[in-house]
């Protein structure tokens, strides 16, 4: 259905009903609906909820209205175009594969499943031209074989589902935090200690949508943990590898944007979207110089988790890309700190 129809339109099918949660308590309902169905724009839910097709308790309510922890919120969901992603012969680079799953690893710059502003070019696309009807559906129609998934511009390490039962048994892994999950990240300063966890809850930024904030538990934020550790130390920089326990959205670059320490060239946290060779050599930029990278140090470096029909269990590493190899080797050559001064 565009969005473009007349409203009533949006009244048709079968609602759609949801609890509010605790950590969601005072938060507007547009801005509610908007983080429980992030696959459909504000201005397209507050369309809806204009037209009646929206209901708190049994009643209607603006797009304003503060809602309450417990209540029940009904809506009518207009079916969005492109249910099912286009097969597209995007090239993939499998890290394991056998009849049970997949272990892929994603490339920088690329959606995992369709959404508003990305109906092509995306992993799910990919998946299915590779592998056909050979995924599992427990996703829907728009996540075939998807089980998890990695920010835009995130690389590294994503499980795929060949079937059903591989989808549940991998699914129940993640909701009991079975998975173990560890990425590689290079970041601006240097935390204070070798190692530590971040305990800090995170929610939806309480002024910018696209983003997330650390929030008290009684407002906004749902609990959640990171284990970091220094692997090398740099002027001005460092790499560290970072074990997130729980899965909070965009939970890695908020905790440590918290500590001082935001994820390089992450353009949401980090403040700055790209760094040159000049910059990390501190010399004046050459002409027309191109980015050494252009997008967040975050890589997804490796999965360990219980494999669904052995029942054994396994690792996979996925390389560190070439981007973040090279802002790695020009610290190392520029940016060295002796053993002196580290001390």
């Amino acid at each position: 259905m565009s969005v473009h129809e007349s409203e009533p339109q949006y009244l048709s099918g079968t609602p759609v009903e949801v609890v509010v949660d605790p950590s969601e308590a005072g938060w507007r309902l547009d801005q509610f609906l908007v983080f429980r169905f992030p696959q459909y724009s504000r201005a397209h839910l507050r369309r809806i909820i204009t037209a009646g097709g929206v209901q708190v308790d049994g009643k209607g309510c603006k797009p304003a209205y503060r809602l309450k922890a417990g209540q029940r919120v009904s809506i009518f969901l207009p079916e969005l175009p492109r249910q099912s992603p286009k097969p597209e012969n995007i090239p993939l680079e499998i890290l394991y594969e056998d009849e049970w799953l997949a272990v892929i690893n994603k490339p920088a710059g690329m959606v995992v499943h369709p959404s508003r502003g990305h109906w092509s070019g995306t992993l799910a696309s990919a998946l299915v031209y590779h592998f056909g009807g050979k995924l599992s559906s427990l996703g829907g129609p728009t996540r075939p074989g998807v089980v998890h998934r990695l920010d835009r511009d995130t690389t590294g390490a994503l499980l795929v589902a060949k079937h059903d039962l591989a989808h549940s048994k991998l699914a129940q892994q993640f909701h009991d935090r079975v998975v173990q999950k560890e990425y590689f990240a290079l970041v601006v300063g240097n935390p204070d200690r070798d190692r530590d966890v971040i305990e800090l809850p995170i929610g939806v930024h309480p002024h910018e949508r696209e983003k997330m904030a650390i929030r008290t538990v009684t407002s906004a934020g749902r609990m959640a943990e990171t284990f970091y550790e220094v692997l090398e130390r740099f002027d001005g920089f460092a790499a560290v590898r970072v074990m997130p326990k729980t899965g909070r959205t965009h939970q890695i670059r908020v905790h440590l944007n918290h500590i001082g320490c935001p994820v390089l060239c992450d353009r949401h946290y980090g403040g700055r979207a790209t760094i040159t060779r000049s910059e990390i050599q501190r010399r004046p930029p050459a002409e027309n110089e191109p980015p050494l990278l252009s997008r967040q140090a975050l890589h997804a470096w490796r999965l360990r988790f219980v494999h669904p029909g052995t029942g054994e269990w396994m690792q996979v590493e996925a390389p560190i890309p070439a981007d973040i190899l090279a802002v790695l080797e020009e610290l190392r050559r520029y940016r060295a700190i002796s053993p002196a001064a580290a001390g």
